[in-house]
């Protein structure tokens, strides 16, 4: 591309070379053909000239890894929303925006899967309604429909949506709720060993209860973007998902890293999970042995190693990385069961398992709740994504976007329960990859989505991941979730810690750390009221479940106090004079 095709353009996010409509006009006709007769010789010179393929964007550049010896290669231009993209870059893009996400993807479904006993088949079949249903969906963020005025259904963005970390370390409380209130089934031996039994209709209620809640969401997208960013300010969004991050770290990253989370901690004698992950497994080992602590540790490095030394396509995917070489290690060494890739089927889809959908009474607050703090996330990721796509973050387009992405949010969530999916959330992962690609064309998203749709339909995709042991995927995760709490360190950064904000700060975090720490604090809260009544037991079981969900607790105590604690008047004119709209966004 000649230089006379590229010109200096201001942006809300920062000053770098950016595509213009004389560049776009020379790439292609797509843009000008007005007849049916020019878009199909437009798509004819696409598909059959290398133009229309290579294009000429820098492949060298994104294929050469950081090594100190060699000379780092020439960036390529930006490619804005809607420019012409050749094929194999727009594949390429969309096959790194997959795999970036992939991790995030699998991992909710296996731990739910794994939290409520289920057998291999049913859990294959939620990984892989989890990679189609997000998708699907993700192609509805990435359009941008208008519905009626001024309000929209989509952010027009690469605002791919995934299941929520945050639904994930609620559901946890609730299936620990169903087995207590005997919802579902569990033996105690003699020794007072409880064993919990498969449960797949604690899903089923989980998901019914999500669709039900979703409207919330859908509501809070018609209220005006300055209400919601009143009501959750950076305060309590940076408090929420630093708590969701820290959360996850504990009860399922690092315990999985030491063999798994299914109690096996306890090494109870006579019992399946004796040892980890079960005393069936090829390898079991007591948990916290040496032998898996070093398989997490090398998936670990190997997410460090790649973000140093890989490529810029390497760097986008490393936690992929960093499961394909824990998984080679476990495999040589014995520690992979493949039953779940020979029972996984070649071809699957949604609804190949189905759950009977219900609704759990005292999951009804908790999931509102969470539908709360999926409209916050969706807020910053928003934001982000159209910092690093050159938009602009202020004005009523923007107020349109950031709309059109939380109904589609509430959207997802209603429709990833009909899919079999827990609800879903706008990923920030993605914002990292059009940081390094320069590419945040939605053309490129859509092949994304087509990616994950192939993913899940291919059903032994699913097995695989099934198979990963569970030090590897511990390895990983933990990695991950320590990314969501530095993604909440990140907003609290720009913040000025007043006395107010301090004080605001400590009494959150002292229901949130205290939970976090000492889990089991809220469990026996109510275990002296004695009343029959089914309703009361439900709204009790409703505020234990909410109160032992360190990011639940602690963001209602930061959204109350943000409310009734008065400004002081020259904390307010330093607030005023400060305002950064990064801290707006809180997920990279």
């Amino acid at each position: 591309m000649s230089s006379s095709s590229i010109k200096e353009q201001p942006t809300a996010a920062m000053d770098l070379p950016v595509l213009d409509s004389t560049c776009v006009a020379s790439h292609t006709e797509l843009s000008t053909g007005t007849s049916l007769k020019g878009r199909a010789m437009a798509w004819r010179k696409k598909v059959l000239t290398r133009e229309g393929w290579l294009g000429d964007y820098n492949y060298t550049w994104l294929c050469t890894p950081a090594l100190p010896f060699l000379n780092k290669p020439r960036s390529p231009p930006f490619y804005g929303l809607d420019v012409d993209l050749p094929l194999v870059l727009a594949i390429s893009c969309g096959l790194q925006h997959a795999l970036a996400m992939l991790a995030g993807l699998i991992t909710p479904p296996i731990i739910f899967a794994s939290a409520l006993n289920l057998d291999p088949a049913t859990s294959a079949y939620m990984i892989s309604a989890s990679l189609i249903g997000c998708g699907i969906l993700s192609s509805v963020q990435i359009s941008r429909i208008r519905i009626f005025r001024n309000y929209y259904l989509g952010t027009g963005l690469i605002s791919v949506v995934g299941t929520s970390f945050a639904t994930l370390s609620t559901a946890t409380a609730i299936f620990d709720a169903m087995y207590k209130d005997g919802t579902c089934p569990s033996v105690t031996s003699a020794a007072g060993v409880v064993t919990r039994k498969p449960c797949p209709d604690a899903y089923g209620k989980v998901l019914g209860t999500s669709l039900v809640c979703a409207f919330l969401e859908i509501f809070m997208s018609f209220l005006p973007a300055r209400v919601l960013k009143l009501i959750f300010p950076p305060i309590v969004t940076g408090t929420v998902v630093l708590m969701i991050g820290a959360s996850l770290i504990g009860s399922s990253g690092v315990l999985n890293w030491g063999g798994g989370s299914n109690g096996c901690i306890n090494g109870t004698p006579g019992t399946y999970n004796e040892l980890c992950p079960t005393i069936y497994a090829p390898r079991p080992l007591p948990w916290g042995s040496p032998e898996f602590i070093g398989l997490g540790f090398l998936s670990f490095i190997s997410i460090i190693l790649t973000e140093i030394f890989g490529s810029p396509f390497l760097k986008n995917i490393s936690v992929i990385i960093g499961l394909v070489t824990g998984c080679i290690v476990a495999g040589g060494t014995g520690y992979i069961d493949g039953s779940s890739i020979k029972s996984a089927p070649g071809i699957t889809f949604l609804w190949v398992h189905r759950f009977k959908i219900g609704v759990y009474p005292p999951a009804i607050l908790p999931m509102l709740a969470v539908y709360v703090s999926l409209a916050m996330e969706a807020i910053g990721d928003i934001t982000a994504s159209a910092e690093v796509s050159r938009v602009k973050v202020q004005g009523p387009e923007f107020e349109t976007r950031i709309q059109g992405g939380v109904l589609g949010d509430g959207v997802s969530g209603f429709f990833s329960a009909l899919f079999t999916v827990t609800p879903l959330s706008t990923f920030a992962q993605n914002n990292g990859v059009i940081a390094i690609t320069r590419c945040a064309n939605r053309r490129a998203g859509r092949w994304c989505c087509f990616f994950l749709i192939l993913f899940g339909v291919l059903g032994k995709i699913s097995g695989v991941f099934l198979s990963i042991p569970n030090p590897v995927l511990g390895g990983v995760t933990t990695f991950l979730f320590a990314s969501v709490a530095v993604s909440g360190v990140r907003v609290l950064s720009y913040i000025k810690f007043t006395r107010r904000e301090r004080f605001i700060l400590a009494a959150a975090f002292s229901l949130g750390f205290g939970n976090l720490l000492v889990p089991t604090i809220f469990t026996h809260l109510f275990d002296r009221v004695k009343d029959n009544n089914k309703g009361l037991e439900g709204l009790f079981t409703s505020i234990t479940i909410i109160l032992s969900t360190p990011f639940l607790s602690s963001g209602i105590v930061a959204v109350i106090l943000n409310t009734v604690l008065p400004v002081e008047i020259a904390d307010s004119k330093e607030e005023n004079d400060s305002t950064d709209p990064e801290a707006l966004s809180y997920s990279e």
